[in-house]
């Protein structure tokens, strides 16, 4: 049985016309305020709920957002979904979550299956895997709205969203080196996504700036399509290092996954973090202070990157002209230092 309150219910109650409770839920500019309150609090008391597919058919929307993602196992991408989820909801959207397990072709499968769906826009932070980007910028010309957060490419013009990846890495580094490490050793992703050639580049500059050549051999990319390749190209990278006749005293890491998995690794074959090996990586893990030793990290605003997204793709759905000037937003991250990082007395 449904027992939910319509606007007819509200209206009768309040002894107010239908049109009326409709403009005063949406906050009409002709309607009192005095009104409109008193309509709000009936509504919330009463738990009127809108009907979003009749309010859809009505407006030519489905006021749904499509939002495609790496994976759901990742603390970046939860905090970001909850920066997408808060603005969705203030601004009476829903949001349809897909993940595309780093994979071109599931993302391509998302997509479609998305758009299928009726859609009104899509937030996407690209699989690893991608290359081709062609289905979305054909769905784009023909009027479907995009923005990109998180991870950035140059193929769409669009709205994007991300983190200041290069300073972050600048920071981390740089702290490396005023702690006294020299042999600074990198592992990043094999991807063409600028979220690592900036954390290579922002890597490569402060030791540029500090008078440091950078080893080649100090330079790795994971694959990072399932947890057991990663791990298993963690371990073999993190061997590889300690083989060396001038190995790495300290290590850059470039992803969340990356960063928590190399301290994993780092303690089961072993070595003492910081006396043996230091270690700074990018992640937002809330366990990294309870982690041995406590993680040092490089910090984003995952939450506020999930906002300015769905703000962006919402405000591009309502736009009634076309003429956009699309913007690149890079937030700061914040380098947290803890005792992974330290610097060692020799």
């Amino acid at each position: 049985m449904n027992n939910s309150v319509t606007l007819k219910d509200i209206a009768k109650a309040l002894n107010l016309s239908i049109s009326t409770i409709s403009k005063a839920l949406n906050d009409s500019h002709e309607i009192g305020a005095e009104t409109k309150q008193k309509v709000l609090d009936y509504a919330k008391k009463h738990h009127y709920t809108p009907n979003r597919m009749a309010k859809g058919l009505k407006e030519g929307k489905s006021r749904s957002i499509g939002v495609v993602v790496c994976s759901l196992d990742n603390n970046v991408i939860a905090q970001m979904l909850d920066g997408i989820h808060k603005v969705s909801t203030d601004k009476s959207y829903q949001i349809i979550i897909m993940q595309s397990k780093e994979s071109e072709k599931i993302e391509s499968a998302c997509i479609e299956l998305l758009y299928a769906g009726g859609i009104d826009g899509i937030l996407i932070s690209p699989a690893y895997e991608t290359i081709d980007f062609s289905y979305l910028v054909s769905l784009q010309k023909g009027g479907l709205p995009v923005v990109l957060f998180d991870r950035l490419i140059d193929q769409i013009h669009t709205h994007k969203v991300g983190a200041d990846n290069f300073k972050g890495a600048y920071e981390a580094t740089m702290h490396l080196i005023h702690n006294g490490y020299k042999n600074i050793a990198h592992l990043n992703t094999n991807t063409i996504l600028s979220i690592a050639t900036d954390r290579l580049n922002g890597y490569k500059q402060a030791l540029a700036d500090s008078g440091i050549a950078c080893r080649q051999e100090l330079l790795r990319s994971c694959n990072y399509t399932g947890a057991t390749t990663l791990n298993e190209n963690l371990e073999e990278a993190i061997r590889y290092y300690m083989s060396l006749k001038d190995k790495p005293d300290a290590i850059f890491t470039a992803t969340d996954q990356i960063s928590t998995r190399c301290l994993v690794i780092l303690n089961k074959l072993g070595y003492k973090i910081p006396e043996d090996i230091a270690l700074i990586g990018f992640t937002n893990t809330e366990l990294a202070e309870a982690m041995n030793p406590p993680l040092s990290t490089v910090h984003q605003p995952a939450f506020e990157m999930g906002q300015l997204a769905a703000e962006k793709l919402i405000s591009l759905i309502e736009k009634k002209n076309h003429d956009v000037d699309f913007e690149t937003i890079m937030l700061p991250t914040e380098v947290r230092v803890r005792a992974s990082s330290q610097a060692v007395k020799k």
